[in-house]
């Protein structure tokens, strides 16, 4: 507990110190004031959380953090448990969706045990073994972990940030890969956001219809059985939530104490952010969504944390591939504020003010 209480104190209220001086300089680019859009808020929001008003985006990380859910046995999702494993083996052979989209993105990934439910038969640099047990228990019957286990989750997250810390970090995005891992994520969205269970389940990776209301079932009584408090961010991850979504929170809280910008992924990643936002409310300002996922709760987790996606593709693959994504937007955004030329650099004339006859900054 004491990594992760060390890690809330260090997240400090962004000031926005930098802010006008920053509106003053892109207002002040050859372009009509705001024409660039999204882009100029995002080259904004970068240099307030980092406190840099010349920021740079070199070194961009996407975590990917797996594990296993008891609850599979249950027929939740269209694939078996054994697909997180041999998925983590394709990350690391580098032929899976996150793979390509990172090296496209200039990113490089780390890859996380924090919970598959066998032994990895690999030993590779990208790789990390946080393992904190084979796998969670069948949420349905009982907590999905111990608190304990949750605790020690974020702090395995926390961890594998400040271990990758030392070889440059800028920007980090979150990824995952759980065979069923939409399943907890619909229950902790569920409980934090208090809408109901229909509103926040999905067909995950396929599912029919009569699977989705089999889902949905057990969700809903995953939520009677346990009775979690929607007030406290580790009662509700233990009874019914996931290492890997345990870490990723841990992630965004290490990110944020770091004055580090993290893009939140797709609906898992929500969940975490949702864990990390109860934990400390402050972290939601560190944060860009990536994009808003097919699945059907996500928008409902970015309503709820504020949050506006900077794409919309209906993804819906994970691994951090959309985080991946938007790192290119972002870049842009931050190359806008740092190449473009001033009205005065590039000698182009600056619009008329009707009222004055004179030039003025447009």
């Amino acid at each position: 507990m004491d990594i992760l209480k060390k890690t809330l104190e260090k997240i400090e209220k962004i000031d926005y110190a930098l802010s006008e001086k920053t509106q003053k300089r892109l207002d002040n680019l050859t372009k009509p004031q705001g024409s660039l859009g999204r882009l100029e808020e995002l080259a904004g929001k970068i240099v307030d959380i980092t406190g840099n008003e010349n920021p740079s985006i070199k070194n961009k990380v996407v975590f990917t953090m797996a594990g296993d859910h008891g609850i599979t046995e249950e027929g939740i999702s269209a694939y078996p448990k054994e697909v997180t494993p041999q998925m983590i083996y394709n990350f690391i052979r580098g032929g899976a969706g996150i793979n390509v989209l990172a090296r496209h993105a200039g990113a490089r990934i780390v890859v996380v045990d924090m919970g598959v439910a066998e032994e990895l038969k690999i030993k590779n640099e990208k790789l990390k073994i946080k393992k904190i047990n084979y796998g969670t228990k069948n949420m349905a019957n009982g907590p999905a972990m111990s608190k304990s286990e949750a605790i020690r989750s974020i702090e395995a997250g926390i961890e594998v940030f400040e271990e990758e810390l030392p070889n440059g970090i800028d920007i980090v995005g979150t990824g995952d890969m759980g065979i069923g891992n939409t399943t907890p994520s619909s229950a902790i969205s569920s409980i934090i956001t208090e809408r109901p269970v229909t509103d926040m389940t999905g067909r995950g990776t396929g599912i029919d219809q009569r699977a989705l209301s089999n889902k949905i079932t057990l969700i809903e009584k995953a939520i009677s059985v346990n009775k979690p408090d929607a007030k406290d961010a580790i009662d509700v991850l233990s009874k019914v939530g996931g290492f890997e979504i345990g870490g990723l929170a841990g992630v965004v809280l290490a990110a944020a104490s770091r004055r580090i910008p993290v893009v939140i992924d797709g609906f898992i990643s929500g969940a975490a952010a949702l864990i990390a936002y109860q934990l400390e409310p402050k972290v939601k300002d560190y944060m860009i969504a990536a994009h808003c996922s097919v699945e059907r709760g996500h928008r409902i987790i970015l309503n709820y944390l504020g949050l506006k996606p900077l794409l919309d593709f209906d993804l819906r693959l994970g691994e951090g591939t959309g985080a991946a994504l938007a790192m290119t937007v972002i870049e842009a955004g931050i190359k806008i504020l740092a190449e473009m030329a001033t009205f005065q650099s590039a000698a182009v004339s600056e619009k008329i003010d009707k009222h004055s006859d004179e030039l003025v900054k447009g």
